[in-house]
């Protein structure tokens, strides 16, 4: 009897580590493609990276220094943006291209831990090869700094990083929320907001262990700050023409002359860095959103 608790205990213990263990990347992971930086500032823009990764007092410049500092509060700790900078010790410097890829598209550190999900990996990983590629070939080009990543502040049981596989095996979806657009304009869209901008991570809901809630998809969130909420921007709540979100997109200015603050106020920034025609293709993408009350 005993040896069969000891097989058992040892079997659920087995099966915890592999289903909880760090995915790998694919071998041929952007073969043959030549990282291109200028295309990469395009891409670090519209993924919003200087938004978190700067320090809180850091001015806007073209050149960011990634330092980390920002404080993201929630209801399990709270977690800080890292120094991403090409520093060799402090910052990502040391990286390769890989190791930067897995990090971005599956969450998991060189050193083979998952990620916490305030890193939104859950989006970027549809980024195609040669964007991200792109993206770490830009980041190379910025200022390194020297400062060290402040530590995470989260307790038990959520500081026992392992257990972040399970949360990814059940919530981690690879599938798009909208479905396989036929035109063009609106697959440009799904990817610039799905992907690289991440709108979701802010204007969904979340469930109690901090998932997005997929069916209720851009409807509005509680602010994780604690101060007000995230609007619902689906068509059961947003009334803008794609001539009023192109022009929010670019300028910050609502229809109503009023203006994008607070953390939207850095959205705007690094999408008015955009080509009017992806602009276009992100109001195209709202305004074909499914309704939710």
């Amino acid at each position: 009897m005993k040896r069969i608790i000891l097989l058992a205990v040892v079997a659920v213990v087995g099966a915890g580590l592999f289903l909880t263990r760090p995915a790998t990347l694919s071998a041929d992971f952007a073969a043959g493609h030549v990282p291109d930086a200028e295309a990469g500032a395009l891409v670090f823009h519209a993924s919003g990276c200087a938004s978190c990764h700067t320090s809180p007092d850091a001015e806007a410049s073209d050149l960011p220094v990634l330092s980390g500092g920002l404080a993201f509060p929630s209801d399990f700790g709270t977690f800080h943006a890292p120094n991403i900078s090409p520093h060799p010790t402090e910052g990502i410097g040391s990286w390769t291209q890989d190791e930067f890829a897995r990090a971005v598209t599956l969450g998991v550190s060189p050193q083979g831990q998952h990620y916490y999900p305030a890193f939104p990996y859950a989006a970027y990983q549809h980024m195609t090869p040669g964007d991200v590629a792109d993206l770490f070939a830009f980041m190379q080009t910025l200022p390194p700094s020297d400062i060290a990543s402040i530590p995470h502040d989260v307790g038990f049981p959520f500081n026992i990083r392992r257990g972040l596989g399970l949360w990814k095996l059940a919530f981690v979806n690879d599938a798009y929320v909208m479905n396989d657009p036929t035109d063009p304009v609106l697959e440009r869209g799904r990817y610039l907001v799905e992907a690289m901008a991440h709108c979701g991570e802010c204007h969904t809901p979340r469930n109690a262990v901090g998932a997005l809630d997929r069916s209720r998809w851009m409807a509005g969130a509680p602010n994780p700050s604690g101060k007000g909420t995230i609007p619902n921007i689906t068509p059961a709540a947003l009334e803008w023409s794609e001539v009023d979100l192109i022009e929010y997109f670019t300028s910050g200015f609502t229809p109503e002359y009023d203006s994008a603050g607070g953390e939207m106020a850095e959205v705007v920034t690094n999408l008015s860095q955009l080509p009017r025609e992806d602009r276009a293709a992100i109001a195209a993408y709202v305004l074909a959103l499914e309704p939710v009350q």
